[in-house]
């Protein structure tokens, strides 16, 4: 998979910010996506602090039946701080890598965190979609910014999420009576259509299939790594 948009690697907070800054207004909020989407790449990482490692997984689905079309994962080192609304400078360098080694492009990309639901509107969704070109939704469990009333309780059941009078991403309940998710635009979809792929992903869980395989395989990498 190419990579469309590259940026250095930042050495400071400062720096993370301006590249935030600067890349935000190439995000797409319009439907670039295709009519039909028959893959999906769940994004996700783990850390072991300790060691300063940080595994990421890509996992390519089909968007019916779910079947594992390819899985990569990369273990390396914690090239970034922890600082809050900067979590893909941490995350980003191991996961582009895993998507590079991906054969197939997917038509969609999913990740585990946000999407313009970030304070800058460039959450880890936005810089992914961004510097690969492709369509991204974040799908966060828990709430970053914003304030929102609760959903219904029954499975599809949403309602705005709102930052300083602006909606950026739904609270979506994904199955009847749990916890909804938290899900943003990433680049190249409209909300209403990141609110319906992500449902269609939901089958019988609350998160995606694609968090929960990814979330799965990263896990198993730091432990394989040990």
């Amino acid at each position: 998979m190419d990579i469309v948009t590259a940026h250095d690697r930042p050495n400071t907070v400062a720096e993370a910010i301006e590249i935030q800054e600067t890349l935000r207004g190439l995000v797409d909020r319009g439907d670039r996506c295709p009519q039909e989407i028959v893959t999906v790449t769940g994004l996700d990482v783990a850390y072991d602090e300790e060691r300063g490692l940080i595994a990421a997984a890509a996992v390519t689905l089909e968007a019916s039946g779910f079947r594992v079309v390819e899985k990569r994962t990369v273990v390396s080192g914690i090239s970034f701080p922890y600082e809050p609304g900067l979590f893909a400078f941490r995350e980003l360098p191991p996961l582009l890598d895993a998507l590079r080694a991906l054969e197939h492009t997917p038509d969609l990309l999913v990740c585990d965190g946000h999407g313009l639901a970030h304070p800058r509107r460039f959450g880890l969704a936005c810089h992914v979609g961004v510097v690969t070109g492709l369509p991204a939704i974040g799908v966060g469990k828990t709430r970053f910014i914003g304030e929102h009333d609760e959903p219904g309780r029954e499975r599809g059941a949403r309602t705005p999420l709102v930052d300083d009078g602006e909606v950026v991403g739904a609270v979506v309940r994904t199955q009847d009576g749990v916890k909804p998710v938290y899900v943003s635009v990433g680049h190249k979809i409209s909300l209403d259509n990141a609110c319906r792929q992500v449902l269609r992903l939901c089958p019988a869980f609350r998160q995606p299939e694609t968090t929960r395989l990814a979330d799965r395989l990263c896990r198993d990498a730091l432990k394989e790594s040990l």
